[in-house]
């Protein structure tokens, strides 16, 4: 045992033709493995994982999968109002947190703002709206505005404007200041001046990002549902409760194409904004 604990685990002395020696450091792979296996296997007997019952009952995960993929076609128009309640708080949660992120990241930026604590407090807000899970917001936002697509829009503006914010502070940052300080130079005011020179710079960014967000937020609101914020989610609660698969599967299929159009045309605008 001590000899294979040698082999593996101490340095290796090698010597040259020239007759001088190095040294070799052990590898350190044996022991990554060996602290690996013990989190796998502890990490097994916490969570109570076992592969017995994966193997007796995952079949019954294909049985489901079969029955999703056997839409029930004729449930579809039950489907379109909820689904388009969804992209509309897609949309207009997406338009309302572009809208507030953008003059908070310019607050959030150090080469504008030079007030450390200002810059502080600023990002620290944003870090703990980035923090709270889109679904955590809408359950709030429930309790606060009573259910419904309302809810789900605000939360769906907090999310985005936390995200928003953060990239166009941090783009904002890298831009060439040069315009900037030559336009204060000159007598301008700070917004004059962020106007001219920099917002043209990081428009493209800022829209791609937009874009960016509202396909995220498709898939976001969907399950806002959950929480009684509205949407397609309510339905898809309310299917997968009573285990109709089939519908299910209509509502997941209506869901994916209207997916699958925004963000070929997001893809599409933002090819055009590069």
């Amino acid at each position: 045992m001590a000899s294979l604990y040698d082999k593996i685990f101490k340095p290796k002395t090698i010597t040259l033709e020239n007759g001088h020696s190095v040294t070799k450091k052990a590898s350190r792979v044996p022991l990554i493995l060996l602290i690996l296996l013990l989190a796998i296997v502890g990490s097994g007997k916490i969570t109570g994982f076992n592969i017995s019952t994966l193997v007796e009952n995952g079949s019954k995960f294909f049985d489901i999968l079969k029955k999703i993929f056997t839409p029930d076609f004729s449930y579809w128009n039950k489907v379109w109002q909820p689904l388009l309640d969804t992209i509309k708080m897609s949309v207009m949660g997406t338009f309302i947190g572009c809208a507030l992120g953008l003059p908070v990241a310019v607050i959030a930026s150090s080469n504008i703002v030079h007030n450390k604590a200002v810059i502080s407090v600023t990002r620290f807000i944003l870090s703990i709206v980035r923090t709270l899970p889109t679904l955590v917001i809408a359950l709030i936002a429930t309790f606060i505005f009573d259910l419904g697509t309302f809810a789900g829009t605000v939360a769906i503006s907090i999310f985005t404007f936390g995200i928003v914010a953060k990239m166009i502070y941090e783009n904002i940052e890298t831009v060439d200041m040069g315009a900037y300080e030559a336009v204060e130079a000159l007598g301008g005011s700070k917004p004059r001046a962020f106007l001219a020179a920099i917002f043209p710079q990081i428009v493209p960014y800022y829209l791609s990002t937009c874009l960016y967000c509202l396909e995220m937020n498709l898939r976001h609101a969907a399950i806002l549902g959950y929480v009684g914020a509205g949407g397609i989610g309510i339905i898809l609660q309310e299917k997968i409760g009573w285990r109709e698969y089939e519908k299910v599967g209509t509502i997941l299929f209506m869901l994916f194409c209207a997916v699958f159009i925004l963000e070929n045309i997001s893809r599409y605008f933002r090819k055009k904004l590069v």
